[in-house]
């Protein structure tokens, strides 16, 4: 069992930038391959970001590429998305997801194992 809490949403303008971060409570944190989720009010949940065991490879959505960044750090068992210019159809709820087994370029959330239960960003023009 893998327990996954994420933190660092917020409230922020248009063009500014947020960095959650996600912390697994597993010290085998490195055998799982992380990604970000988001789920916009009244929409289905998507894929944002991946990034492999290592931290070696990662794979984005089109229409966050150049301006999030997905980052890991095994030895803190944490996984980071840093988000710049941020634009108001960035708002979501975003998730943190483990999988033990898999690729970083497969983006089903049903290929995930574990789940945390989200921190949402909200922007404003």
């Amino acid at each position: 069992q893998v327990h996954l809490v994420e933190s660092g949403g917020g409230l922020v303008q248009a063009g500014a930038s947020l960095r959650l971060s996600c912390a697994a409570s597993k010290h085998t944190f490195s055998n799982y391959v992380m990604g970000w989720f988001r789920q916009a009010p009244g929409k289905e949940r998507d894929f944002v970001a991946g990034i492999s065991r290592a931290g070696g490879s990662t794979h984005y959505r089109e229409s966050v590429k150049g301006r999030f960044t997905i980052s890991r750090d095994n030895a803190k068992n944490t996984v980071y998305l840093q988000m710049n210019s941020l634009k108001p159809t960035d708002t979501a709820v975003y998730y943190c997801a483990a999988k033990r087994y898999g690729i970083v370029t497969n983006t089903d959330e049903n290929a995930m194992d574990y789940w945390g239960t989200g921190t949402p960003v909200t922007v404003f023009s």
